[in-house]
């Protein structure tokens, strides 16, 4: 059954998606009516983030049926559809940014240049004010979900933001060089241009390698979980790890977790101190996705007097 509804968490996705191609196309019409090479390259750079966050979005949406029949005939007839997307788009992403970076050269070679319009320099930043509100409200209903997503977000806004801020000081510059007479500060819109153009590349280039790269699910060597078992054991109530399996997939690290408890405490407080382990992993690792938590009661053993040998008096509810 459809109900033409989206999750929540792909109504915040495709928030992004939107927004950022209506602002790659609103930069893209402003670049070239003000004929500002590198508005250009940041509208292209926009462009990119969406086309890399759709092809994320129909990577996790592809085989998704009513039933796990359904579901697996859906994969088999769509093997080869998710890397193909992901590469296609990464193509188009390379010739732009190629395209853009020739433009800008040509522009530096012709040595005839004028300074862009000021409505450049506000293409520009009021864009940059729209995407971080639209980031904070991505990044923070993320990082409440959990899964880790929100670091990937983080990563490539940084990287949004250090085209943003070169194309606004290079037109900047460019726009100081023609109210004072300044020749040399005209070549600064081309040069912030070229640069643009890098990001883009990079852009492309890393998508591909994502998209070809197979993450294969590895378990990390206990040495390198043994910070997440310090973690853990340090959670109140939490009397020993009994096992710590940490799965190393793509850029996030997943976590199997069994910890023994008070055997005598209640159901709803083991469940409690599981989810204090699960929500101090997560917040302390960033690179931490999911996180399995498992409960089981503490059991000293044989010589030992076992837990349900003690009364109420010589147990306390918790255990430190």
């Amino acid at each position: 059954m459809g109900t033409g509804q989206l999750p929540h968490g792909d109504k915040v996705k495709w928030t992004g998606i939107c927004s950022d191609l209506s602002l790659a196309i609103g930069k893209g019409i402003a670049g070239y009516f003000t004929d500002s090479k590198a508005l250009l390259g940041d509208a292209l750079y926009t462009g990119a983030d969406a086309a890399t966050r759709f092809a994320e979005v129909f990577q996790k949406r592809n085989g998704k049926g009513s039933s796990p029949r359904a579901r697996s005939l859906v994969r088999d007839e769509k093997k080869g559809a998710e890397p193909l997307l992901g590469i296609v788009l990464a193509v188009l992403i390379l010739m732009g940014g190629l395209q853009i970076a020739f433009s800008a050269i040509r522009e530096l070679n012709r040595g005839h240049m004028s300074a862009p319009s000021q409505y450049a320099l506000l293409a520009v930043f009021v864009p940059l004010l729209i995407r971080e509100a639209v980031f904070q409200y991505q990044y923070r209903y993320f990082r409440k979900l959990g899964n880790g997503s929100h670091a990937d977000y983080a990563d490539s806004h940084r990287y949004s933001i250090y085209t943003s801020l070169t194309v606004i000081l290079g037109i900047a510059l460019a726009m100081l060089g023609g109210y004072l007479n300044l020749h040399p500060l005209l070549y600064m819109d081309p040069i912030a241009g070229l640069l643009a153009a890098c990001f883009v590349l990079r852009k492309g280039f890393m998508m591909i390698l994502i998209t070809t790269q197979r993450k294969e699910t590895q378990e990390l060597p206990h040495e390198d979980a043994v910070s997440f078992i310090d973690t853990v054991q340090k959670v109140h109530g939490v009397i020993r790890v009994e096992q710590m399996k940490a799965l190393e997939q793509g850029r996030h690290v997943n976590l199997q977790c069994t910890i023994s408890v008070n055997p005598r405490i209640s159901v709803a407080e083991a469940h409690e101190i599981a989810d204090c382990a699960k929500k101090l992993l997560q917040h302390r690792f960033v690179h931490v996705g999911d996180v399995h938590m498992d409960v089981v009661p503490y059991d000293p053993g044989y010589p030992y007097k076992t837990n349900y040998e003690l009364t109420d008096s010589e147990m306390p509810t918790l255990l430190q």
